[in-house]
Formats: C-alpha cells, structure tokens, sequence
C-alpha cells in the first residue's frame, strides 16, 4: 500500500484549523449561543403570608350639589367664588326675572277680580234661593203660577253655576300665581346644604339653559378615595379594613383610612375591584378634588403556603408557570397563584410544594432544552 506523500503547505494549512476550530468550538459551547445560561435560584418555602393590596385612585366627593335655574335666563349676579364656604339657605346668586314680577303683580290684580266676582256670585245665589223658597210657599198656597216657580228655580240653578265657575277661576289664579312664585324662587341660587364651592361654570350676563349647572358645591365633610385593586389579588377585600394612603401632593406622608365599601360592580375592560375609602381623619389643608392617591390596604393573614418570587413567575404559551430544576435539568410547571404581599412574593395554590428549587433570574431566555449554570449573582445584576 502507497501513501502519497503531504505537502508542506497542507501541514501549514491544518496547523493553522484545527487550533482555529477547536477555539470556535470552545466559544460556541463556552459563549456562544450553545452556552449554558447563567441562573440563579430560589427554594419553594412554606410560610405564612401577610397579603396586602395596592392601588391608585382619585379624591372625590361623596356629596356634589349642581345648583342651576330650572328655566332658561339670563344670570343677573353671583356672590360666591370658588373656594369659598357657604352655609345652607345663603342666597349665592340670582337669575334675571325678566317680566316675572310684573307677571305675578297682574295675576295677583286678577285675583282680586276674581275673588269680587266670586263674592258677588255668592250673593245672587244666596238671593236666588231666597226667592225660589219663598215662591215654593206662594205655589204651595196657590198665590202664583207653576211658570213664575219654575223661572225662580231656573234662575236659582244659573247663579249656583255662576258660583262654581268663580270658584274654578280664583283656585285658578291661586295655582297660577303660585307656580309664578315658585318659578319666582327657583331664579334664587341657594345652597342646599354647608359647603365648598367648587366649580363656577357661567358669569353674569351669561345666558344659562334649563338644567345647566351655574355653581357647583362639595361637601368637604365626605371626601373619599376611589381606589382600583387588581381582580386577582383582591380576595379577603372588604369593608372595614384598614389602609394607608399617601396623597401624591405629600409623598412620604401618610394618612390613616378604611375600606368604606367595596363596589358591587368591577371594572370588566381593567380587570379591576373598585373600592371606596374614607380618611379616619381629614388632612389640613384639604386635598383638592382629582388628587391622586396611592392606597395600601393589609388583608387578613393566611395560614403556611408554598411561597415563591413573584419575578419567577413567566407565562409561556398562555400557560402560568416556573422553571422547576431537577438534576440541572430544567421542566416548566404550570401553577396556580394565589395571595400576593407587596414585597413580591405570592402564594402557590397548586404546582410546587416546599424544597422545590426554581430558576428565579436567567440571563436569556429558558426553554426545555436550555443548558444552564447556577450562579449567586447574574453578570451585571446590581448588588
């Protein structure tokens, strides 16, 4: 057998690959994109959690008061600005009457009219029934005729008509006089309980349709807070639990409050419970209306459960689950979730019991044929 001999630039050449392949190689599997991923891990502990929620919401007040003409006018004059205090029953402002008052001065002169006729009405018919009594006798004693009676009867049952329908015209005036009056007084702007005013929506002069708003008036005795929790930590939410709220105009102060009522109604596009909460004691000086507020509420504690990270948490082909590790080898488990705190651990209902190891930070993305390495510390985390 021949062995044909080898060039010395062939040697070269290999001298030169093979070190070149064995260093790609020793990158690819060492740095490369088929080298192991760096995790590091956290064990499955069972403990007790103290759950807590958090949430942003708005000041409102409970009580706002729309004060406005119920007809359309002309505003004649406010005496009020915002900001400022009213008392119930105050006159805030008025709008013009037009021809109102001259309106009610002429139904009070037809009434005066009407009254006299009803009054004279009263008198011919107590005059008619006289002499329809009194020819009632002379027929009885065959003094007059049949015909005269019946013309003192006729005329009787006319003036009792002449009556009623004075009647029906002075309660007529009364009822128009009265609507009068009342429209008279709708034109006052008073408030209707102790308040702030908080908005001014028209000037004098301006003109202001049916229903409008001119003024409008809190009550800032029911300031409330509220506040959106998200659906699936919300389990345990209930009135009466206490909470802590700090207004974004006093960041690092905070106010104790309350659940006062959690709403029947949830918001279905957020996925969020509404929730109403009050302050045990209003803050000086008052919070305005539309502040944000950040609201933390403790919920009731939970017996031991198998507690994990939240930030272990992925979500992979719409399922909710963790990287368990077994033997370096990596197997996704879907789990259940169930109460969060706010230091970011969360309870596990089904999926994992305590001592599981689970990958809790990885450099890149895991997926079942992932090699990985454990490490204390991710390159670059901070400390």
């Amino acid at each position: 057998m021949k062995y044909l001999p080898v060039r010395k630039s062939t040697l070269a050449l290999l001298a030169i690959l093979i070190p070149l392949l064995a260093l790609f190689g020793y990158v690819a599997f060492r740095s490369g994109p088929l080298a192991p991923i760096p995790v590091t891990l956290a064990t499955v502990e069972s403990k007790r959690l103290s759950p807590a929620l958090f949430g942003i919401g708005n000041i409102e007040a409970r009580y706002t008061y729309k004060i406005g003409p119920t007809v359309a006018g002309r505003l004649k004059h406010l005496d009020v600005d915002v900001g400022d205090r009213v008392e119930a029953g105050r006159l805030l402002g008025e709008m013009d009457p037009v021809d109102l008052d001259d309106r009610i001065r002429a139904q009070e002169a037809a009434l005066k009219r009407a009254s006299a006729q009803l009054s004279e009405a009263t008198e011919r018919k107590n005059f008619a029934r006289e002499q329809a009594s009194r020819y009632e006798k002379l027929l009885k004693a065959r003094a007059t005729s049949e015909e005269i009676f019946a013309t003192k009867q006729q005329e009787l049952k006319i003036t009792d008509a002449l009556q009623t329908a004075a009647y029906e015209d002075l309660a007529r005036m009364r009822a128009e006089i009265d609507a009068l009056t009342a429209q008279r007084r709708n034109l006052n702007l008073v408030a209707p309980a102790d308040g702030l005013v908080a908005a001014r929506n028209a000037e004098p002069g301006a003109t202001v349709t049916a229903g409008s708003a001119v003024l409008e008036l809190i009550d800032p005795h029911t300031l409330w807070i509220n506040v959106r929790f998200d659906q699936v930590h919300a389990q345990g939410l209930a009135a009466g639990l206490p909470a802590r709220i700090t207004l974004r105009s006093q960041a690092g102060q905070t106010q104790d409050g309350r659940i006062l009522r959690v709403e029947p109604v949830a918001d279905v596009v957020t996925e969020e419970i509404l929730a109403k909460v009050v302050f045990n004691q209003l803050p000086e000086p008052l919070p305005p209306v539309g502040e944000l507020a950040e609201v933390t509420v403790e919920l009731p504690g939970l017996p031991p459960e198998p507690v994990i990270p939240n930030a272990a948490v992925k979500r992979i082909n719409g399922k909710l689950g963790v990287w368990r590790v077994e033997n370096k080898d990596l197997i996704f488990t879907p789990i259940s979730l169930g109460h969060a705190d706010l230091d970011g651990r969360v309870t596990v209902r089904e999926g994992l019991k305590a001592g599981d190891r689970i990958v809790l930070y990885s450099e890149k993305a895991l997926t079942v044929r992932s090699r990985i390495y454990i490490v204390d510390k991710l390159p670059g985390a901070a400390p």
